[in-house]
């Protein structure tokens, strides 16, 4: 089930809303099963096989974090993160370490095919959290599967983040206060999310699936065109399910940190990363980097310590070479920015430079392999392409250059200072009446489109 889907929006979420606001039971116990019951049933609408799968990642997380509570043993912790590993392991890269074997080996072993489930990356992730955290001592172990259950499988947050760490919730899971202002506030945050989603980034993969699912060669403009489009799709995408989560958990008296900082405002790819995915960053930055000494080593361990945490997260994002080079690329960019320090040298140039790099890469992220991202980039620069401008590039501007404009000026901290300056001059409604307008239309484009996947269900 999906946020921006007729059933979600005319069904689920209407009913979880009315029978956890409900007047007559309001007790925290009843509140907590009946919000753990809808994110189980939420789950299992599109993965009625796997939800057991998670059901049962949760009792041994639980069981696991009981032990740690006891004795901070780095061989328990071991096991419990070790099954986390060996689990998306197997459903996310074992089909691809397979297939690549065969090659190596000139034998076809492409028998192996295992469905991936849903969200499995960024759950896994909150269940390693709850162990990490109850390890080193920055959180207790709940004696409850139930509040485990709540704090993995919590519907906003489940399936593609952002990735909420216990400490952060653990309060509120027990003792959290819901109020009025709470859930208005979260239902505006809700609506920003879903005009992003359906409005500009459905929109935008439109014209991306246009370009780059061409079987001819491109004009450059053209190729350009798809890597921009693409470039604020992924955006708008992901962005856009955060503000759902981020505004979805606060109608339920949970508040989610932020996870993107408009990061295409970056002078650098370094700033880039820390307004991009913040929530995935922050993660590996403090499991991971920190864990193996961080910058606090020798410039040749810490050259390894970065070289680490980028190949994983490339490897999260995928079971495919062109992840792990996308990761590669980030991590020699980022290395190569923190040891000479060029960017902050390049003045009004560093934005352009952080999205010439982001474009680039985004391109790489999105190719089905390395070859054919190679292709793609050459085109972009006149290397095997059509010409630098034909009829399809004329088409596809004259299409959707307002909505290009609109996605770009929205890409920007521009409509919230305009928010903020209507609020401090007393014209706060007129945000209320956008919101209302953009709520119609885009309730409107969902009843009348074709189902259209998160970008990151995928991971």
């Amino acid at each position: 089930m999906v946020f921006s889907s007729t059933v979600f929006l005319f069904l689920f979420f209407p009913l979880v809303l009315i029978g956890y606001h409900n007047p007559v039971f309001r007790g925290r116990v009843f509140r907590n099963v009946f919000l753990l019951v809808a994110s189980l049933v939420f789950y299992a609408w599109g993965e009625p096989v796997f939800v057991f799968l998670m059901i049962f990642s949760i009792f041994v997380t639980w069981y696991i974090g009981l032990r740690l509570q006891k004795r901070q043993c780095r061989k328990i912790l071991a096991v419990g993160i070790g099954y986390h590993v060996l689990l998306l392991f197997i459903f996310k890269y074992l089909t691809f370490v397979v297939g690549e074997l065969g090659l190596l080996l000139h034998k076809d072993l492409s028998t192996i095919d295992l469905p991936l489930p849903v969200g499995i990356s960024f759950f896994t992730f909150q269940m390693m959290s709850y162990l990490f955290d109850i390890y080193h001592g920055t959180a207790g172990a709940q004696r409850d599967p139930l509040h485990v259950g709540l704090y993995v499988a919590l519907f906003p947050q489940l399936i593609a983040g952002p990735i909420v760490r216990y400490k952060q919730v653990a309060e509120e899971i027990t003792d959290r206060r819901e109020s009025y202002a709470d859930v208005v506030e979260g239902m505006q945050r809700f609506i920003y999310g879903l005009g992003k989603k359906v409005l500009i980034a459905d929109y935008m993969a439109q014209l991306a699936d246009g370009v780059f699912g061409s079987c001819i060669s491109r004009s450059a403009a053209t190729a350009w065109l798809g890597a921009v489009a693409y470039t604020l799709q992924i955006y708008f995408d992901f962005s856009g399910y955060s503000d759902m989560a981020v505004g979805l958990g606060r109608m339920f008296g949970f508040h989610f940190g932020e996870n993107f900082d408009h990061p295409y405002i970056s002078k650098s790819v370094t700033e880039f990363w820390r307004r991009w995915h913040i929530s995935l960053s922050s993660w590996f930055r403090d499991y991971v980097y920190i864990p193996l000494g961080g910058n606090r080593v020798k410039r040749s361990r810490w050259v390894l310590n970065m070289t680490a945490v980028w190949l994983l997260t490339g490897i999260w994002h995928g079971a495919n070479w062109t992840f792990i080079l996308w990761g590669g690329v980030y991590c020699i960019i980022l290395l190569v920015e923190k040891l000479t320090g060029f960017a902050e040298r390049m003045g009004i140039f560093s934005h352009l430079y952080t999205m010439l790099v982001v474009i680039l890469a985004w391109v790489l992220f999105r190719a089905e392999s390395i070859a054919s991202a190679g292709v793609y980039i050459g085109e972009m620069f006149g290397i095997g392409a059509s010409g630098l401008y034909d009829a399809a590039a004329a088409s596809y501007l004259n299409d959707t250059k307002t909505l290009l404009i609109i996605a770009l000026i929205a890409a920007t901290p521009l409509y919230k200072k305009i928010c903020n300056r209507l609020k401090d001059q007393g014209f706060g409604w007129i945000e209320q009446v956008w919101l209302t307008v953009v709520f119609i239309i885009s309730v409107v484009q969902v009843v009348g489109s074709t189902y259209s996947p998160f970008i990151y269900f995928n991971f």
